[in-house]
């Protein structure tokens, strides 16, 4: 019983990782593209 309940301890830890890290990608891609269509705008 104590290996489940490690198991689904592990599995809240992962998804708070895994839901944490899909937040970070959906404001980091917008703040890439914006970054590179600022050089791109600097090199034209």
């Amino acid at each position: 019983m104590g290996a489940s309940n490690n198991a689904g301890n592990n599995m809240k830890a992962a998804t708070a990782t895994y839901e944490g890290f899909v937040g970070m990608i959906k404001v980091a891609t917008p703040v890439i593209a914006v970054i590179v269509l600022f050089v791109m705008y600097l090199i034209a």
